[in-house]
């Protein structure tokens, strides 16, 4: 997978994504990753890439041709074209299948805004989509663009040293992860359950499932709610319940 960012913080987007999982991606030679400065393709002393909003108001805009000479730039750079994304407050919050769909593209051109964010008219004609990471604002795109480079970089066929590791993550069927323990199998804070020590791997799967639905009823209900339970799951869930007194409904 090829990733291209257009970002006024080079460096950043390229020593974040150097790091964990998806450096060793990229050393791997599973994703590839390049940077595109708006500032290197202004024409004026300066380098401007904003100016003031139409209207009034406070704050500055990204002006559309250093942009868009920046991501056609990127998107000359490979013969794939890349789908344009927009890290935005007013795009569709990212999730875990919405991931999953970014990860299987072969290329990505992700566009970092900053200031009070990019001329509408670009991300009306150029921008494929608009991701947000969650009901709050940050300075710029790039956190929200680090965010996304790692969540696929992850997802691409050989990154993880597991193959099982992605199948099992919070939101990957739908519910949180389950509780994990290790050694020391003793300790001040607690012991390990007992379960997980049995080597009944038949237990540990039910005990696993269990954790994970009541986790979820507990502290995201919507996912439940929006989830149809398997005779086993509600069992479990109702099982869950009565193990910390109360009832599910």
């Amino acid at each position: 997978m090829r990733i291209d960012v257009v970002t006024l913080f080079p460096e950043f987007m390229q020593q974040s994504a150097a790091l964990g999982v998806v450096g060793r991606a990229q050393a791997r030679g599973l994703v590839e990753l390049a940077t595109w400065n708006p500032r290197d393709f202004t024409h004026d002393p300066y380098r401007r890439v904003d100016e003031r909003p139409y209207g009034g108001g406070p704050g500055m805009v990204m002006m559309i041709d250093p942009l868009l000479d920046a991501i056609e730039a990127a998107q000359r750079a490979a013969p794939q074209p890349g789908h344009l994304v927009y890290l935005s407050p007013q795009g569709a919050r990212l999730t875990q299948p919405h991931v999953e769909r970014l990860a299987a593209m072969p290329r990505l051109v992700l566009l970092c805004g900053r200031y009070e964010g990019v001329d509408e008219r670009l991300i009306q004609h150029r921008v494929d989509e608009e991701i947000s990471l969650g009901d709050f604002v940050l300075a710029g795109g790039e956190l929200a663009a680090a965010a996304l480079i790692d969540a696929v970089g992850r997802l691409q066929p050989g990154a993880l040293n597991s193959s099982e590791s992605a199948a099992q993550d919070s939101f990957a069927d739908g519910l949180l992860d389950c509780p994990h323990y290790t050694r020391p199998e003793v300790h001040p804070l607690g012991t390990v359950p007992a379960v997980l020590l049995s080597g009944d791997h038949a237990a540990i799967r039910r005990w696993r499932l269990k954790e994970a639905l009541g986790r979820t009823w507990l502290r995201r209900p919507d996912l439940i709610a929006g989830r149809t339970l398997s005779a086993e799951e509600q069992a479990l869930l109702e099982e869950f319940g009565r193990e910390h007194g109360f009832e599910v409904s």
